[in-house]
């Protein structure tokens, strides 16, 4: 069944006339007939009483009618919800967003985005990088945002953010002085790490042992603002970008270059391979790549 035969076939049923609906359509009345019998040939059935003065419904033109107007309905809701889709009226977002990087740049972030697309909502879910890949190929979020780099044969990355890996320590500790610091000086630090949901977890072990050492780690947290107190209150030294800065207690905390080696933090959108991108997504990476 053609939609524009249905359309057809319900407006006459509402004018109770070719000849008015041929005008309301704007198209002649021998093609409106034609578009009505190839419908009634389709259906194998009557729908119009073509005897009376007006055109009547049958009764299987009664249920065709009021069943059609549904249908032409929900096509109508069907393009409307598109177009708003497609000029960003409306959508839903699933975002993975670690907490540290949360704090630190989306605040304004959201804000300005929800100005300019306000019907378009966006679900943050706060996991580390690696519980975020899985639910990223388990098709639960749309993309994350997180640490880079990322195993490539099954994510598509977008880089927005560099900077450098900085050693945060209490300010009574005897490195506070320091200009820098290696990774081999850390053999007998109490080491507070995220969780190991989270890349740096892995990547900072790894960069002990590859200095010559197991870290000696004191505790291990997923909230950035918990370690940094334990920081503040002097029981261990961590692990932070130099942007966090902007968001602990500085009297209590200093931050220290790390050295041999350097140890970057990248940041990046990432996605699945091959995966649709939303118009909602594309606008908020876009948004996000501008913002940072």
């Amino acid at each position: 069944m053609d939609i524009k035969q249905l359309a057809y076939f319900v407006e006459v049923a509402k004018q109770k006339s070719f000849t008015k609906a041929s005008h309301s359509l704007y198209i002649s009345q021998p093609t409106l007939s034609k578009m009505v019998k190839s419908l009634e040939a389709e259906l194998d059935v009557e729908l119009l009483d073509r005897s009376a003065r007006s055109s009547e419904l049958t009764d299987a033109g009664k249920i065709v009618y009021l069943q059609g107007e549904k249908i032409l309905n929900m096509v109508d809701d069907l393009s409307s919800h598109l177009y708003d889709m497609m000029n960003l009226k409306k959508g839903h977002i699933k975002v993975g967003l670690p907490p540290l990087i949360g704090a630190l740049y989306f605040p304004s972030i959201l804000k300005g985005f929800q100005e300019l697309y306000p019907d378009i909502t966006i679900e943050l879910m706060e996991h580390g990088a690696n519980i975020a890949q899985q639910k990223i190929l388990d098709g639960e979020l749309d993309f994350a945002v997180g640490l880079l780099p990322v195993d490539e044969t099954k994510f598509e990355t977008l880089p927005f953010k560099k900077e450098e890996l900085m050693l945060f320590v209490h300010s009574s500790h005897p490195f506070a002085e320091k200009n820098s610091v290696s990774i081999s000086e850390l053999r007998n630090e109490r080491i507070i790490l995220f969780s190991e949901d989270f890349m740096l977890h892995d990547q900072m072990i790894e960069q002990c042992r590859q200095a010559g050492f197991e870290p000696h780690i004191s505790y291990v947290s997923s909230q950035w603002d918990f370690i940094s107190d334990m920081v503040s209150h002097n029981l261990g030294v961590t692990f932070f970008p130099k942007s966090i800065l902007t968001k602990i207690n500085q009297n209590n905390v200093v931050s220290i270059p790390l050295v041999n080696p350097e140890i970057p933090w990248d940041l990046g959108i990432i996605l699945r391979k091959e995966k649709y991108i939303s118009y909602a997504s594309r606008a908020f990476i876009n948004y996000i790549k501008s913002a940072i």
